[in-house]
């Protein structure tokens, strides 16, 4: 049975299979991104200020979070291919009426929906092409999966801007519509399924783990999206969603661990491979979104970039990830995983700390390569962290395996868009007040700095021009300042992981043991 379970996606045509399910893996990955750059839009249109459309975001991040940890659950109860086939078809409905809505408040709730639905999307897939190939070809099959959830990232902001820019806003929902409709024709003949593991009524459903795992991730969520603007725990309302989601991840950790069937297989952590690329997938995610975040928002708002132009920065990254990550994919087999992984940290932490060397007139091509050697470092990541997961799992553990792999990506992804947010605004305060101590008659430097600012607008070096002009340098050269600030941190973080590659057991991607040394 566990042999007939492990293949229920298995078919003769798992290169037909891959790009299919990759493909609905980035529709969903790329809408977590794709719907930022077109917020004014959208609270224009629907007469609402930049603040609450930012509920559109979050709205879509809490229910995608909830349902992902317990897809494992219910691929095993409901059947994997009944479960795609139900997140394609929600997600294209709710996409399609996300783009007809008529106001705000309609359009969170139906994005809620719509998250929920996308929830199962990324995980199952992964599973299906993970049983699609034997051990030997997985890493071609993570290569085909990374392109969905490593490139998705970076194209959502660049087609989003340019359907805004072009079309409507409502387009970089109605764009899912098509693409949905073509999915579900090709699912239903090419992924064979045996049905659920388990039949559901053979056991009781783990309500107390769903409402643990709704509680601690969905206020998790909040609290990450939209604690900064809040100021964090000085608001009543983030610190009590924070102790909420504290108090009930303990208790999902105790309820989990001593249910039979439960909801989320923690019981997956006890194995130290897959605890450890845990972590180093939740940094992936943390660096991938971070600087997915950093790079176009430093465009934009120091160097007067448009939202496609600041996009066009990201693109040749994603191109040169596509083009890397079936060589990554082919060598996994010959190479120690470790050493694939730790190349990837070394890359990806050193081009963030070449970031710090960025100024206010550097030049789009200067910026380009700087991404392009950021997404180098992504193949070298991606494919041997999955490949290191499920090199121990059992085949009747691929589904919650998966679950908890891409829970891990998402969340880091939040948490690293969290994080670079708020280094961004505390350094930026910090550099300000600095900078402001030295703008003062008694500095030898600012009779002279005065002069030339006051020279430049036309006036005199102490009138009121002048004065709001040095203001709006400073301001601009503290912005910067936050934004090497946020990068160096982020560089420095991300080499600070490769302590973690010594826990891991050696071994390539198609299971083979090195010899000792």
């Amino acid at each position: 049975m566990n042999t007939a379970v492990a293949r229920a996606a298995a078919s003769d045509i798992p290169w037909v299979i891959a790009p299919v399910v990759a493909l609905a893996a980035f529709m969903e990955i790329m809408d977590i991104s794709i719907a930022n750059v077109a917020l004014p839009h959208i609270a224009g249109a629907l007469s609402s200020s930049q603040n609450e459309s930012t509920w559109v975001l979050t709205s879509y991040l809490v229910t995608n979070a909830v349902v992902m940890p317990i897809s494992g659950w219910l691929a095993n109860t409901f059947g994997r291919k009944r479960l795609f086939l139900t997140c394609i078809a929600g997600f294209t409905l709710a996409s399609l009426l996300c783009g007809l809505a008529p106001n705000l408040p309609t359009l969170i709730v139906l994005r809620a929906l719509q998250g929920a639905a996308g929830g199962g999307l990324q995980p199952v897939g992964q599973a299906i092409l993970a049983d699609s190939f034997p051990a030997e070809k997985r890493g071609m099959a993570s290569a085909v999966y990374g392109i969905a959830a490593v490139v998705a990232p970076t194209v959502g902001p660049t087609l989003g801007g340019w359907l805004t820019d072009n079309y409507d806003w409502r387009w970089i929902f109605l764009i899912n519509v098509p693409v949905g409709a073509a999915l579900i024709m090709l699912v239903i003949p090419l992924i064979k399924d045996s049905g659920p593991q388990r039949g559901a009524s053979s056991f009781s459903v783990d309500w107390w783990g769903f409402g643990f795992v709704a509680l601690s991730l969905g206020c998790l969520q909040v609290v990450l999206d939209r604690g900064q603007d809040a100021d964090w725990f000085s608001s009543p309302l983030i610190a009590t969603l924070a102790i909420a989601s504290a108090t009930a991840f303990a208790l999902l950790i105790w309820r989990e661990l001593s249910h039979e069937h439960p909801m989320v297989d923690l019981r997956l952590m006890k194995n130290p491979d897959f605890a450890v690329t845990f972590v180093l997938m939740l940094m992936l995610g943390f660096m991938l979104f971070g600087s997915t975040f950093l790079l176009p928002a430093y465009t934009q708002q120091l160097m007067g970039y448009r939202a496609v132009d600041a996009g066009m920065v990201l693109t040749p990254g994603g191109i040169a990830t596509i083009l890397l990550l079936p060589l990554v994919g082919r060598s996994i087999n010959k190479v120690d995983l470790r050493i694939l992984t730790g190349i990837g940290l070394v890359i990806g932490g050193a081009s963030l700390l070449l970031m710090t060397n960025v100024y206010l007139g550097v030049s789009f091509s200067r910026l380009m390569w700087l991404r392009i050697l950021q997404s180098i470092a992504l193949p070298f990541l991606f494919v041997p962290i999955n490949a290191m997961a499920f090199r121990g799992v059992p085949p009747d553990k691929t589904n919650n395996a998966s679950a908890l792999i891409n829970l891990a990506r998402n969340f880091g992804g939040s948490i690293g868009i969290s994080f670079a947010a708020t280094v961004l605004t505390r350094r930026a305060q910090f550099h300000q007040s600095r900078l402001v101590e030295q703008l003062q008659p008694l500095n030898p430097a600012y009779p002279d700095y005065a002069h030339q600012v006051g020279s430049m607008l036309g006036a005199a070096p102490d009138a009121p021009a002048t004065l709001a002009g040095i203001y709006a340098q400073t301001v601009q050269q503290a912005t910067l300042l936050s934004y090497l600030d946020d990068f160096k941190t982020l560089g420095i973080l991300f080499l600070a992981m490769l302590p973690l590659l010594l826990l891991v057991k050696k071994g390539k991607g198609g299971g083979s043991p090195l010899a000792a040394h």
